[in-house]
Protein backbone atom coordinates (compact mmCIF):
# COMPACT_ATOMS: atom_id res chain seq x y z
CA UNK A 1 0.00 0.00 0.00
CA UNK A 2 2.37 2.34 0.86
CA UNK A 3 4.69 1.60 -2.40
CA UNK A 4 1.13 2.75 -3.78
CA UNK A 5 1.50 6.34 -2.93
CA UNK A 6 5.35 6.29 -2.86
CA UNK A 7 5.75 5.90 -6.44
CA UNK A 8 3.90 8.70 -7.36
CA UNK A 9 5.37 11.15 -5.38
CA UNK A 10 8.93 10.23 -6.18
CA UNK A 11 8.04 10.46 -10.23
CA UNK A 12 6.76 13.99 -9.19
CA UNK A 13 9.72 15.39 -7.71
CA UNK A 14 12.21 13.63 -10.32
CA UNK A 15 9.56 15.66 -13.23
CA UNK A 16 9.70 18.95 -11.06
CA UNK A 17 13.12 18.61 -10.44
CA UNK A 18 14.32 18.27 -14.09
CA UNK A 19 11.81 20.96 -15.18
CA UNK A 20 12.60 23.79 -12.84
CA UNK A 21 15.71 25.23 -14.62
CA UNK A 22 14.63 26.68 -17.26
CA UNK A 23 13.48 29.67 -15.75
CA UNK A 24 16.54 31.67 -15.56
CA UNK A 25 17.56 31.44 -18.99
CA UNK A 26 14.54 33.37 -19.90
CA UNK A 27 14.62 35.75 -16.45
CA UNK A 28 18.48 36.53 -18.14
CA UNK A 29 17.11 37.04 -21.54
CA UNK A 30 14.18 39.50 -20.34
CA UNK A 31 16.88 41.77 -18.52
CA UNK A 32 19.60 41.60 -21.08
CA UNK A 33 16.60 43.28 -23.37
CA UNK A 34 15.28 45.42 -21.05
CA UNK A 35 19.15 47.05 -20.62
CA UNK A 36 19.71 47.46 -24.27
CA UNK A 37 16.32 49.15 -24.65
CA UNK A 38 16.74 52.28 -22.49
CA UNK A 39 18.37 55.24 -24.53
CA UNK A 40 21.72 56.35 -23.60
CA UNK A 41 22.39 59.58 -21.93
CA UNK A 42 24.95 61.98 -23.51
CA UNK A 43 27.83 62.00 -21.43
CA UNK A 44 29.63 64.04 -23.68
CA UNK A 45 30.43 66.75 -20.88
CA UNK A 46 31.24 64.78 -18.03
CA UNK A 47 34.19 62.67 -17.43
CA UNK A 48 34.42 59.35 -18.37
CA UNK A 49 32.75 57.20 -15.81
CA UNK A 50 31.55 59.91 -13.73
CA UNK A 51 27.87 59.71 -14.84
CA UNK A 52 27.69 56.02 -14.21
CA UNK A 53 28.79 56.41 -10.72
CA UNK A 54 26.43 59.46 -9.65
CA UNK A 55 23.67 57.20 -11.47
CA UNK A 56 24.38 54.46 -9.15
CA UNK A 57 25.41 56.60 -6.14
CA UNK A 58 21.28 58.03 -6.72
CA UNK A 59 19.81 54.75 -7.15
CA UNK A 60 21.29 53.46 -3.94
CA UNK A 61 20.39 56.63 -2.37
CA UNK A 62 16.59 56.67 -3.62
CA UNK A 63 16.41 52.90 -2.62
CA UNK A 64 17.43 54.04 1.15
CA UNK A 65 15.14 56.51 1.15
CA UNK A 66 11.19 56.71 1.38
CA UNK A 67 11.20 57.66 -2.55
CA UNK A 68 9.62 54.76 -3.88
CA UNK A 69 6.29 55.82 -1.86
CA UNK A 70 5.17 57.91 -3.95
CA UNK A 71 7.50 57.70 -7.13
CA UNK A 72 7.86 55.11 -9.82
CA UNK A 73 10.18 55.45 -12.85
CA UNK A 74 8.07 54.41 -15.38
CA UNK A 75 4.82 56.10 -13.83
CA UNK A 76 2.72 58.60 -11.83
CA UNK A 77 2.20 57.16 -8.42
CA UNK A 78 1.21 59.95 -6.02
CA UNK A 79 4.03 61.93 -7.54
CA UNK A 80 4.91 61.98 -10.78
CA UNK A 81 7.11 59.64 -12.64
CA UNK A 82 11.30 59.62 -12.94
CA UNK A 83 11.25 59.84 -16.49
CA UNK A 84 8.58 62.33 -16.63
CA UNK A 85 11.00 64.87 -14.30
CA UNK A 86 13.79 64.33 -16.57
CA UNK A 87 12.07 65.09 -19.45
CA UNK A 88 10.68 68.49 -17.91
CA UNK A 89 14.13 69.42 -16.69
CA UNK A 90 17.07 69.76 -18.61
CA UNK A 91 20.44 68.50 -16.65
CA UNK A 92 22.00 71.78 -15.65
CA UNK A 93 23.67 72.59 -12.47
CA UNK A 94 21.04 74.94 -12.06
CA UNK A 95 18.08 72.58 -11.97
CA UNK A 96 19.80 69.95 -9.99
CA UNK A 97 20.22 72.30 -7.45
CA UNK A 98 16.68 73.65 -7.74
CA UNK A 99 15.27 69.99 -7.44
CA UNK A 100 17.82 69.20 -4.56
CA UNK A 101 16.53 71.93 -2.73
CA UNK A 102 12.92 70.88 -3.76
CA UNK A 103 13.94 67.33 -2.10
CA UNK A 104 15.06 68.92 1.00
CA UNK A 105 12.16 71.16 1.41
CA UNK A 106 9.27 69.86 -0.42
CA UNK A 107 6.56 71.63 -1.36
CA UNK A 108 3.75 71.68 -3.84
CA UNK A 109 2.39 73.00 -7.44
CA UNK A 110 4.68 72.04 -9.55
CA UNK A 111 3.03 68.38 -9.92
CA UNK A 112 -0.34 68.85 -8.76
CA UNK A 113 -2.29 69.32 -5.22
CA UNK A 114 -0.68 66.59 -3.47
CA UNK A 115 2.45 67.81 -1.87
CA UNK A 116 5.92 66.26 -1.56
CA UNK A 117 6.95 65.89 2.12
CA UNK A 118 10.09 67.27 3.27
CA UNK A 119 13.47 65.46 3.52
CA UNK A 120 15.47 67.46 5.63
CA UNK A 121 17.99 64.10 7.20
CA UNK A 122 19.08 64.19 3.29
CA UNK A 123 22.20 65.94 2.70
CA UNK A 124 22.65 68.32 0.12
CA UNK A 125 24.99 66.56 -2.06
CA UNK A 126 23.37 63.19 -1.60
CA UNK A 127 20.06 65.22 -2.81
CA UNK A 128 22.24 66.08 -6.08
CA UNK A 129 23.33 62.50 -6.44
CA UNK A 130 19.60 61.36 -6.40
CA UNK A 131 18.48 64.21 -8.81
CA UNK A 132 21.62 63.52 -11.02
CA UNK A 133 20.01 59.83 -11.19
CA UNK A 134 16.84 60.79 -12.06
CA UNK A 135 17.60 63.17 -14.45
CA UNK A 136 19.69 60.65 -16.75
CA UNK A 137 16.89 58.23 -17.21
CA UNK A 138 15.51 60.33 -20.13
Amino acid sequence: MRMRFLAPVVLSVVLLASCGGGNENKTEKKDESAATSETPVDNSMVTPGAAEAAASKGAGLIEQKDCKTCHKIDTKLIGPGYKEVAQKYEATEANIDKLADKIIAGGSGNWGEVAMTPHADISKDDAKEMVKYILSLK
